[in-house]
């Protein structure tokens, strides 16, 4: 299928939408499990990135060959994983993969005592492991924390494998803050000792982790995409999301406060928990008085601006730096796409993005997706003011394989 048309009858918005487990959880999880040796985990991400994860880790102790496809955190878990475990083989990717930087991760590791090396470009995948123990007594390691969160997580997860523990110093200003957070809530729940010692300072002591049953919570950046589709309903529209949870270690959580302002409240309930979404009217003012910052946030970028253009609502965003070496060039691909409708992101000051839109109309246009599962999801929701098509829809089941089904049942189809 290489196009999803969508259209909208008309009328509020109702229904209750399953949403995806929490891929961010779900591989961390996996990863504590299997250092672990044991625990049970429920609620895991169908995400293909978490499904392949999972297959990693089961073939790494009889292949010495894997494939992390083009899955960012299962290349670079898996990095740190093999690293530690000993492991020899290559570890490759899609050609995408082999396109994004690791050195800085291979850069750590082998400062732990790894072997590892470039097969083909130096810094990118595939990498070669040669096996060894990673014997470093108790290690400092300074990383830049302006670049993916993800090195950073790989690293703290294999720390309590190593007999002396490490400690991560971090450089610079840090982004993705709280997948930091989240990686160290997981690390203690798995009973290793883990912590943030300083603003610039991460550890883990030596010690491993304990077996521990773990139920992931859902995915706050899949309900991005149902607050958006709240904001851009009809009045009167209310959605329904099980598996949210008011206490969550996610960052993402941060897009109820956001979209409290663009006319979407939250109200959690009691007993089976999860979250009503209702349409509310938009109190912007807050909103509009700085730029709305993304740096611990990066994945909720592309609903935000894409909600803000429909609204007409001139909202400034910063923090995007992160955005460039993600799937896509996702700020140029917002660019590309708002244009479509009448609207645009404009860089207004160094790293300061505005959204100018005036006479946005939905037409009957296409939006190309980037091959970014955020892409179709992000746009997908300016259906309810207009007929639309999403080129290459299939790249939802990167994180949210069932997004279109959950569209069709409240009538976005």
């Amino acid at each position: 299928m290489h196009h999803q048309t969508l259209t909208w009858a008309g009328g509020p918005l109702q229904g209750t939408a399953h949403l995806p487990a929490s891929k961010s959880e779900s591989n961390r999880a996996l990863l504590a499990q299997k250092l672990a040796d044991g625990g049970t985990l429920t609620n895991l991400s169908e995400a293909n990135d978490t499904v392949l994860m999972e297959r990693l880790l089961g073939q790494a102790a009889t292949a010495d060959l894997l494939d992390a496809e083009d899955a960012g955190t299962v290349m670079r878990f898996m990095t740190a994983y093999l690293a530690v475990s000993g492991w020899r083989g290559v570890l490759t990717g899609a050609a995408r993969m082999k396109q994004r930087p690791i050195a800085v991760l291979v850069d750590g590791l082998r400062a732990l005592g790894a072997t590892i090396d470039y097969v083909e470009r130096e810094g990118y995948p595939p990498l070669r492991f040669s096996g060894g123990q990673l014997t470093t007594p108790a290690a400092e390691l300074a990383v830049r924390g302006d670049i993916s969160s993800q090195y950073i997580s790989a690293l703290l997860l294999v720390g309590p494998a190593l007999p002396g523990g490490l400690r991560l110093r971090l450089t610079g200003p840090v982004g993705s803050r709280p997948y930091i957070h989240l990686t160290l809530n997981l690390m203690q729940h798995f009973g290793a000792q883990a912590a943030e010692l300083a603003p610039d300072l991460v550890a883990a002591q030596p010690g491993g982790y304990r077996p521990a049953d773990y139920e992931v919570e859902s995915d706050w950046s899949a309900a991005s995409y149902w607050y958006a589709l709240v904001a851009l309903a009809p009045a009167g529209s209310s959605i329904t999301l099980p598996g949210l949870r008011a206490q969550s270690w996610q960052g993402d959580h941060v897009i109820q406060h956001i979209m409290t302002a663009l006319g979407v409240a939250t109200e959690f309930l009691p007993a089976a928990g999860g979250v009503r979404l209702t349409q509310v009217p938009l109190d912007v003012a807050e909103l509009l008085a700085q730029p709305l910052d993304f740096t611990d946030c990066p994945d909720l970028a592309q609903t935000v601006a894409v909600v803000a253009a429909a609204l007409g609502v001139p909202l400034r965003l910063t923090g995007l730096d992160s955005l460039r070496i993600k799937e896509t060039d996702r700020i140029a691909a917002v660019q590309n796409e708002l244009r479509k409708f009448g609207a645009d992101m404009v860089e207004v000051a160094p790293g300061v993005f505005e959204i100018q839109s005036n006479n946005f109309a939905v037409n009957g246009q296409e939006v190309a997706t980037y091959e970014d599962h955020r892409m179709a999801m992000a746009f997908a929701p300016l259906a309810l003011r207009g007929p639309l098509t999403v080129a290459e829809p299939q790249v939802v089941r990167k994180s949210y394989p069932s997004y279109w089904r959950e569209l069709a049942k409240v009538g976005l189809a």
